[in-house]
């Protein structure tokens, strides 16, 4: 008997090899996006820079302080966690889908006792009987035809693939939040020591002031515009403090652990990334290899594997069920020569009449296919315009860097002349005030276009698919 289920077992699996499937041809549908990205700037030599995916961010960032932090998260943020945890999940539910295609094969072992009252034996008198059993088979196993187990397992496959780019996708998404996070705290901590700077300076020229008014130099309207502009000073330090704590709190939040002070930035660094250019490329190109385009994509093939299961719905399912072992009455008897029992019964379902029920079901798989393919377009929408936008951001920074620059140096110069007008007497207390305060709020726009521009470089980095290596 063991003999002839080794032979089934042989003929099923060259079955199995030889089935097909009526899984619709896939083809990745055209990117609907331009041909080139706006505002890229064009390079001497692209063969000779790596695109962005191919930079691991490690390499990208600058600031080994930056890296270390990154590298904390990578090991304890618990979204991150959470999608490696997604894989595992997806891989074992592959697993019990792959084992679809193979006959489950068990062991059973049955007693049965059963005791007849002398009105149904033929001696009169009541009988107890018993049966032992021991068999080795396999129950509804479905020969494979035409591809609907094959077609959910490619379908399986296709999602649990889909999970790995998911976390590829999470990685980035994750190395960018800290990255700008840690950069924003950096923004801050400077806005925060100028603010400090700013009061201290204020509350001087106040005491100064004051001191004028008591001795009948300056009238109280002087005084009062120095009290405003020291208030303003202190209000702002007070809430630069609180943004720097807002900060160091979402920093911890997004690295899932403390952080050590001197991993904290007091500044803006002077250069974020240790790479000069970031290649725009081709669009088709790079969003391609983009993880969450690739699991966009995996979606769209695990409906497309849908799809084959749907369709080999409508015809015939042939189930096999088998075993072989041996029985007797006697628990030692299944051991005697003689007492082997076998089974086998084939099965075929022949659908006749659903009441449209596959139809609707093959329905509803294509309209998921047609979907995921809005779904995938749209995928590369977004991140084409991602791009689009950190490359517009990117065309008018150095710009924007040089004006304020520029214009924090004039307004020094002017703040310098306004002063040593007003020492001489020449100007009004008012006219300083005024300089005091152009001064400050082009030192807050220079660290604010600085941080603009340091986060533009995660933000391109990001979007052309870096820093999951």
């Amino acid at each position: 008997m063991m003999s002839k289920l080794r032979t089934l077992s042989v003929v099923l699996a060259a079955t199995l090899t030889g089935a097909c499937t009526m899984i619709p041809e896939y083809q990745r549908p055209a990117a609907p996006v331009p041909a080139t990205f706006p505002y890229a700037a064009p390079t001497e030599s692209p063969a000779a820079l790596p695109p962005a995916d191919a930079i691991a961010w490690r390499d990208y960032f600058a600031d080994a302080r930056l890296r270390e932090v990154i590298a904390l998260a990578l090991v304890n943020n618990r979204d991150l966690r959470v999608a490696a945890l997604n894989i595992e999940k997806a891989r074992a539910q592959y697993r019990i889908q792959r084992a679809d295609l193979f006959p489950a094969i068990g062991a059973t072992a049955s007693q049965t006792v059963q005791r007849l009252p002398g009105e149904l034996t033929r001696s009169g008198e009541a009988e107890t009987s018993r049966q032992y059993s021991a068999t080795v088979g396999m129950s509804a196993y479905e020969l494979d035809f035409f591809g609907r187990v094959r077609s959910l397992n490619a379908e399986a496959l296709e999602t649990y693939l889909g999970t790995e780019e998911a976390r590829r996708s999470a990685q980035i998404s994750l190395v960018a939040e800290v990255a700008n996070a840690w950069l924003t705290r950096a923004a801050d901590r400077e806005r925060l020591a100028l603010a400090r700077s700013t009061f201290e300076t204020r509350q001087q020229s106040h005491e100064l002031t004051r001191r004028l008014f008591e001795a009948g130099a300056v009238s109280a309207l002087d005084l009062h515009q120095a009290q405003t502009l020291l208030e303003s000073a202190r209000a702002d330090a007070a809430r630069y403090r609180s943004f720097v704590a807002q900060d160091e709190n979402a920093l911890a939040l997004v690295v899932g652990a403390p952080l050590p002070a001197e991993l904290l930035p007091d500044r803006l660094p002077d250069t974020a990334s240790a790479v000069a250019e970031l290649p725009a490329g081709v669009p088709s190109e790079v969003l391609a290899r983009r993880p969450d385009i690739l699991q966009a994509e995996r979606s769209l093939r695990a409906a497309n594997a849908n799809i084959g299961a749907a369709r080999a719905a409508f015809f015939p399912s042939i189930s096999l069920t088998a075993a072989a072992g041996t029985a007797s009455s006697t628990l030692g008897g299944l051991f005697d020569g003689g007492s082997g029992i076998w089974s086998f019964m084939p099965q075929i379902r022949i659908p006749i009449f659903e009441a449209g029920r596959l139809r609707a079901s093959l329905d509803v798989a294509e309209v998921q296919r047609d979907i995921n393919v809005a779904q995938y377009e749209k995928a590369i929408q977004s991140a084409f315009r991602e791009v689009a936008d950190a490359l517009a951001e990117r065309a008018t920074l150095t710009e924007q860097l040089d004006a304020r620059r520029a214009l924090v140096d004039a307004t020094a110069a002017g703040f310098r002349l306004s002063e040593a007008r007003y020492k001489g007497g020449v100007d009004s207390f008012l006219g300083l005030l005024d300089a005091q305060r152009t001064l400050y709020g082009a030192e807050l726009d220079l660290i604010g276009v600085r941080l603009s521009a340091a986060a533009n470089g995660v933000t391109l980095y990001k979007a052309l698919g870096g820093g999951w290596q």
